[in-house]
């Protein structure tokens, strides 16, 4: 089978850093292009005509878009290592669930503690921390959510400990003083070599959402 992989990126995503862990898990090597967010260009265009956002996935030719969808595809065809998703349909049914509650939790109420202000950040802020807390509850006294095993799961949430820096300023609270388990376990993952080399720099992302609350008005 030949493995020409290309993944189309960029470094402050959080939804890129998951394809990126998830290759570096399976031991791919591939060409990373790194995209310009706010001037997209025309082969993320072409790649993804339907979304219009990284990360893309380019295997042989052909694209697959949408960074769950790209970690089941890696963890589907590189079955030589160990796997991320369990093997158990129930178990995996409980994976997806949680890997799309972090999409559908805490992408968007994150967004809204990004470029929101008064008493709609505020309530952002309450169902965030809400949000992390089921998170530390199905986490529960395990290292990882896949239990021993570093897993889709933590694939799915760990990236956002990146921009954990951006929601506490831009909200003026503090994760940890909230969440304390779900900080532990985010250093814990961070020992793992194929997150440490795949995590943006907080500042940096930081420094991206200054950009786009000035676009947005929002400062």
């Amino acid at each position: 089978m030949s493995n020409e992989v290309v993944l189309l990126d960029a470094d402050i995503s959080m939804f890129g850093m998951r394809a990126r862990i998830a290759l570096a898990e399976k031991g791919v090597d591939y060409e990373y292009r790194e995209q310009n967010l706010l001037n997209k260009s025309l082969v993320l265009l072409e790649s993804n005509p339907v979304h219009k956002k990284i990360p893309v996935l380019i295997h042989n030719g052909k694209s697959i878009s949408e960074s769950l969808i790209i970690v089941e595809y890696i963890d589907d065809l590189w079955k030589d290592k160990s796997p991320l998703l369990p093997s158990h349909p129930y178990q995996r049914a409980q994976a997806r669930f949680w890997a799309d509650f972090v999409d559908k939790k805490v992408n968007d109420i994150g967004r809204r503690i990004l470029f929101t202000k008064g008493e709609e950040q505020e309530a952002a802020k309450k169902e965030f921390v809400e949000a992390l807390k089921s998170l530390e509850a199905e986490l529960g006294d395990e290292p990882y959510f896949g239990g021993d095993k570093f897993g889709f799961v933590d694939v799915a949430l760990v990236p956002f400990y990146s921009w954990f820096y951006a929601y506490e300023t831009s909200g003026n609270f503090s994760i940890d003083e909230h969440c304390p388990k779900l900080i532990e376990w985010a250093k814990r993952c961070e020992q793992i070599e194929s997150v440490s080399k795949s995590l943006a720099n907080p500042q940096k992302v930081y420094e991206f959402v200054l950009v786009l609350k000035k676009k947005y008005g929002v400062e």
